[in-house]
């Protein structure tokens, strides 16, 4: 029997990685590595094969989407829909996610990377929970202000049904299969160690 994917029909969500937030998140850096990681792993070889989905908060008054992240979600022809909401899970952003080739509305897999654990993050894992997605939050692509209001919110989320798990664990669980022809295409550089603070 051919190898398949354990992970299938599923879809990146990036959650207001924008510049004026840059100095004030704790581990920006990191949340935009992960970030670009799993870019990277949707556009690379189709090692994920799987869509993204970008928002921003009041871009108007916070900036656009961190400019590390602009070229890759372009590639991708990723759409980067504004909000006021805390939650992604907005109508405009729903409407590309249902009119995606392959999507309709049957419950999906929901990947979520971004910013803040506590606010925006924590209310579009509760709305995608509730619509019926399964959601998976990497615990090294998202954070707060405050490192403590991200830990909570990680545990309350673990408590709420999301998963917590890491870029590293979630891109391996998708595939599955060491003898996937996407596996072979994973470059070691993809997957680089994080340590928690």
């Amino acid at each position: 029997m051919a190898p398949t994917k354990r992970i299938t029909n599923a879809a990146l969500f990036i959650c207001d990685i924008q510049e004026k937030f840059r100095p004030a998140i704790w581990e920006y850096p990191k949340v935009i590595a992960t970030a670009q990681k799993m870019l990277k792993a949707c556009h690379q070889g189709e090692i994920l094969s799987i869509p993204a989905y970008a928002t921003t908060q009041l871009a108007a008054k916070l900036g656009d989407t961190c400019s590390e992240l602009a070229e890759p979600l372009a590639r991708l022809n990723a759409p980067v829909i504004d909000k006021s909401a805390f939650s992604m899970w907005v109508p405009g952003l729903k409407e590309k996610f249902h009119a995606a080739e392959g999507t309709g509305t049957k419950p999906q897999a929901v990947v979520i990377v971004g910013i803040e654990t506590h606010i925006c993050v924590t209310q579009t894992a509760l709305d995608l929970l509730a619509a019926g997605h399964k959601v998976y939050i990497l615990a090294d692509g998202v954070s707060s202000c405050n490192s403590g209001d991200a830990r909570v919110a990680l545990a309350r989320l673990r408590q709420e049904g999301a998963v917590v798990t890491t870029s590293e664990s979630f891109i391996y669980e998708v595939m599955g299969d060491a003898k996937l022809e996407q596996y072979v295409a994973i470059p070691p550089t993809l997957c680089d160690s994080f340590t928690f603070s």
